[in-house]
């Protein structure tokens, strides 16, 4: 099914609050299956926010609509689609039963708004004390879901993705993957992709960039199962050959926790040697829940005295080649190993800026180092950006190179 998806608030379009609802909603509907043709954020406008919902309805299959749904003067969803819709607001005692039972209530009367809602609503979770509800127009369905994100999620993950399943549309003439790929520019990616694109008129291709990687979306749409499976296989042969081992993942997962797994399967415990990332890789490694079977931890060693004291990193190595160095960062990872007692460690040390470039090394220069107790590799890149983006990229780069080495792919030349 083809679908739209709204944002609305003030605090949206004046971006004070970044549009995570949206970002969350789109990527699990083309999880399952869905095509999301546009995506669209209004302010607290009735007028808008009335015209957004008919014209999205008009076009697409279904639509979702997040926010505006609370009990403040400023949401105002509910009364703008009560409008645009020709559907006046009831009450609903049900949901006004549970706002009574609420702390809430009574310091808040005016919760009591949350229990008038267009007629021919459909509770999402009946019972509950959280908004949101169905409403389905030339039978078609919209979906209101709260713009508060856990709540948000909850009801996409529990509520509208499962009912989406069982409206109906030939889902199996549609075949969906998506490939997530670390190490090449998306204008690279692009290049290498654009013959299969001219060449197959079934197939679409999308470019996502998700801070320091790529996520390339694939989507088949054929005539005939058969038609679509054939030429869904045949793409992802192509795509496979042309991106190779840049492809970590294609099964949802992040790269921590492909980095994870494999330091399970290989029995191995992970220590790390952090200076210009402050602890980012220990961070992004920690964010899987159990990962504690296989990392140690990590030193976060940022001035050369700490370098020297806690990693054992020479004072000749870094008067001779620096902070920032291939030398540097092969006694890091040395010294992270032999310290934290891990059976591989991985540096990062660098020049994230604005600050301190040089002719010889300028910002954003990186290197690494890559140690078991018996052997170190060292690595150095290039990275562009502002300070944060080089920081993630970095930690990304460690992380890329443990799965590379994991998993005896081939390690950069750099």
């Amino acid at each position: 099914m083809i679908g739209e998806i709204i944002a609305i608030g003030d605090e949206l379009t004046s971006g004070r609050i970044l549009n995570s609802t949206s970002y969350f909603a789109a990527s699990h509907l083309y999880g399952a299956g869905h095509e999301i043709a546009a995506m669209a954020t209004i302010g607290d406008s009735p007028d808008m926010i009335g015209k957004a919902i008919r014209e999205s309805i008009d076009r697409s299959d279904f639509v979702v609509v997040t926010g505006g749904l609370g009990a403040t003067s400023d949401d105002m969803t509910t009364e703008a689609v009560a409008d645009a819709l020709d559907r006046p607001t009831i009450f609903y005692p049900e949901i006004f039963e549970k706002i009574r039972e609420s702390q809430s209530f009574k310091e808040m009367p005016s919760l009591e708004k949350l229990a008038w809602l267009p007629s021919g609503a459909q509770i999402l979770k009946p019972g509950e004390k959280i908004a949101g509800y169905l409403l389905v127009y030339n039978k078609k369905p919209i979906f209101f879901l709260p713009g508060i994100p856990y709540q948000m999620r909850e009801l996409m993950l529990d509520r509208v993705i499962p009912r989406l399943a069982a409206w109906g549309g030939d889902m199996g003439l549609v075949r969906q993957k998506v490939y997530k790929v670390f190490g090449l520019e998306e204008h690279v990616i692009s290049a290498r992709l654009t013959s299969l694109e001219k060449e197959n008129q079934l197939l679409r291709i999308g470019y996502y960039p998700v801070a320091s990687e790529v996520h390339v979306s694939l989507t088949v749409r054929g005539e005939t199962l058969q038609e679509t499976d054939e030429s869904f296989l045949q793409s992802e042969v192509f795509i496979k050959k042309a991106l190779g081992d840049c492809i970590y993942d294609e099964d949802g997962k992040t790269l921590e926790m492909i980095v994870g797994e494999s330091l399970l399967d290989r029995g191995f415990m992970l220590g790390a040697a952090e200076s210009c990332t402050g602890g980012l890789l220990a961070h992004r490694i920690t964010s899987v829940s159990g990962s504690s079977a296989y990392f140690s931890g990590a030193i976060v060693a940022y001035t050369d005295e700490m370098k020297q004291h806690f990693l054992g990193v020479r004072p000749e190595t870094l008067e001779k080649y620096g902070a920032v160095s291939r030398e540097t960062a092969r006694e890091m990872a040395f010294g992270a190993c032999r310290e934290i007692g891990s059976d591989i460690a991985v540096a990062i040390t660098g020049i994230a800026g604005p600050a301190g470039g040089t002719k010889e090394k300028p910002v954003g220069t990186v290197c690494f180092g890559l140690a078991t107790p018996e052997s170190v590799q060292d690595f150095s890149f290039q990275f562009s950006g502002k300070r944060a983006m080089v920081q993630i990229k970095s930690a990304m780069t460690g992380l890329d190179l443990l799965r590379r080495y994991l998993q005896n792919l081939e390690l950069p030349r750099c």
